[in-house]
């Protein structure tokens, strides 16, 4: 009976193991349209061609707000090599407080409010923030953090994605 026990978590071990190994890979960032606050579209299409960090986020929010200068910080270090910074305000958030915020801490990027919540289902039902996905040039999502990001880490990854063809 130990035996069959011990195989069987033994077997679990693996599984476990090897969903998480294929949970970690580089999969497509899902078809999604991002409405910005000045009432214009942007969709994951035109993600393609930066790496693009894409911050699900909320003024109400603690650790969002925390880590704001540092996502402006990170932007202003890398936009002018290719990379972009949505921010996509959460469907709770009420949108006068998205627009006071945005323009209070003068965000230098896109910033989008998710009316429906459907951008955060979509992008693997963001329940949590701030949770932040950093997509690579092919529109991939390369990494995906909740709670805020280890920002020296996710330089040397913003690095290494500007500099792949």
């Amino acid at each position: 009976m130990k035996k069959v026990i011990f195989t069987a978590a033994i077997a679990l071990a693996l599984a476990i193991g090897v969903g998480v190994y294929l949970n970690t890979g580089v999969s497509a960032a899902p078809a999604s349209t991002f409405v910005l606050l000045d009432g214009s579209k942007k969709s994951t299409e035109d993600l393609k061609g930066k790496v693009t960090l894409v911050n699900f986020w909320a003024t109400s929010c603690v650790t969002c707000v925390a880590e704001m200068p540092k996502v402006i910080a990170t932007y202003d270090k890398y936009k002018g090599r290719g990379y972009d910074t949505l921010a996509v305000a959460m469907s709770y958030d009420p949108p006068s407080y998205v627009v006071n915020f945005a323009e209070t801490r003068k965000l230098p990027f896109k910033v989008a409010i998710d009316n429906t919540g459907a951008v955060a289902k979509a992008w693997g039902d963001v329940q949590l923030t701030p949770t932040t996905y950093v997509v690579n040039k092919r529109g991939e999502i390369v990494k995906r953090y909740v709670g805020e990001p280890d920002f020296a880490e996710l330089h040397k990854l913003i690095e290494k994605l500007l500099a792949e063809a």
